[in-house]
């Protein structure tokens, strides 16, 4: 098991990866079971802990997916984890197909959703705020009692602790009492910011005895620092996306948060060997959903730690920490210098590197070589993403200079 993800112990932090679940629903991503298959691999080979499949019995697919999962799927750091709802209003939960489905699954892990704004309760669910503490309570429990580990997702969490700061408490201390071992705070609608994230999480921390967890929707582009900010008010358990995929506007991203838990916030939550496979595995997963990587996302996109201006580059030949936030290798990236009308004689030295070329001793080429780049990108040329024609150029400058 891998570090900071052992199962026992309330020190220990959880990272649960939901690609493979609330992953799916960004538009244009449709994966094969095979395909879910290939990510967990993916997921595991990095050290998260909890991989949550699907939801067996709602969805075919998810259903096939636990099934197979059981004779192709070999992880060594992950458990599968299972979605589902708590049972319906009105019906005894062994009664309930959802639920059933949820134990057929085989995964050794649930996640049960339940509503904690009570406008969703009353007018969502039709049912009354005591019955949804029934719903939660027996679900729980009856999980528990079949073998499970048990985490519940409180949806729409800070929404309704808006409108009663004491109703979802009353469901975090009810699913503990069950025997839940994580309830799991969800802005649903992705739509608050740090301060109040911290906020709310110290408050709650404080009124109850369960591990919180954070589930993050990036509707104002703060799902990655609205993580953090809750696993600095106590948080011990995060939920993620790879590439921050998601409904709307997606997930707080996996890469991002482990990255940033881990080098600026000092957490070991991975293991620390796992590191430098993240810009493989965010890329290897983009494959897979069949869309291209994001070049600009922090830590794993190909522009993370490439540098444009001429400022940069020349600071970059001293020392390469200077314009770098990390070393680029800690995650698996490289550092990329582009040759364009701002590059200068420390650009192309060392671009001239990367490609095998020593310029180091040719102040004359060097010279030649930035003022043929910036007359030819006043024409209309560009060299950003054309390698092989800037080599080309510096090879004819040479020659001449040699002849």
């Amino acid at each position: 098991m891998s570090t900071g993800q052992a199962l026992d112990g309330r020190g220990e932090f959880h990272v649960l990866d939901t690609t493979l679940r609330d992953g799916a629903q960004r538009e244009g991503i449709s994966y094969s079971v095979s395909d879910k298959l290939a990510i967990a691999r993916l997921l595991d080979e990095l050290g998260v802990g909890f991989i949550e499949g699907g939801w067996p019995g709602a969805m075919p697919k998810d259903t096939e997916f636990f099934d197979r999962a059981h004779s192709e799927l070999q992880l060594k750091n992950a458990q599968l984890v299972a979605f589902g709802a708590t049972r319906k209003a009105g019906v005894k939960v062994e009664d309930d197909k959802q639920v059933a489905a949820l134990l057929d699954s085989g995964a050794p892990v649930v996640t049960i959703v339940a509503k904690s704004d009570v406008k969703h309760v009353t007018d969502a669910l039709h049912t009354t705020l005591d019955e949804n503490l029934a719903m939660v309570r027996d679900t729980v429990a009856y999980l528990r009692a079949n073998g499970r580990r048990v985490f519940v997702d409180l949806e729409h969490f800070f929404d309704g602790y808006r409108r009663d700061p004491d109703y979802g408490v009353k469901l975090l201390d009810v699913a503990a009492a069950a025997g839940a071992e994580v309830g799991v705070l969800c802005d649903t609608n992705g739509g608050m910011l740090p301060s109040g994230i911290g906020r709310v999480v110290t408050g709650v921390a404080a009124r109850t005895d369960i591990r919180l967890g954070i589930h993050c929707q990036d509707d104002t582009a703060c799902a990655v620092a609205n993580t953090l900010a809750a696993v600095e008010a106590g948080a011990m358990h995060v939920q993620c996306t790879a590439n921050g995929y998601g409904e709307r506007t997606g997930n707080a991203d996996l890469f991002s948060v482990v990255a940033n838990l881990q080098l600026k916030m000092g957490r070991q939550v991975l293991p620390a060997s796992s590191m430098a496979d993240m810009v493989r595995v965010s890329h290897a997963i983009a494959e897979i959903a069949n869309l291209h990587p994001d070049t600009h996302r922090a830590y794993v996109g190909s522009s993370a730690f490439t540098h444009k201006a001429g400022l940069h580059a020349s600071a970059l030949r001293v020392n390469a920490d200077m314009y770098n936030h990390i070393d680029p290798s800690f995650v698996g990236g490289d550092t990329r210098v582009l040759i364009t009308e701002m590059a200068g004689r420390a650009s192309v030295e060392l671009k001239g590197r990367e490609l095998g070329l020593d310029l180091a001793n040719e102040p004359e080429t060097l010279s030649k070589v930035v003022e043929k780049v910036k007359d030819l990108e006043q024409e209309g040329w560009t060299f950003e993403a054309a390698d092989a024609s800037f080599e080309l150029l510096v090879r004819d400058v040479q020659n001449h200079d040699r002849n």
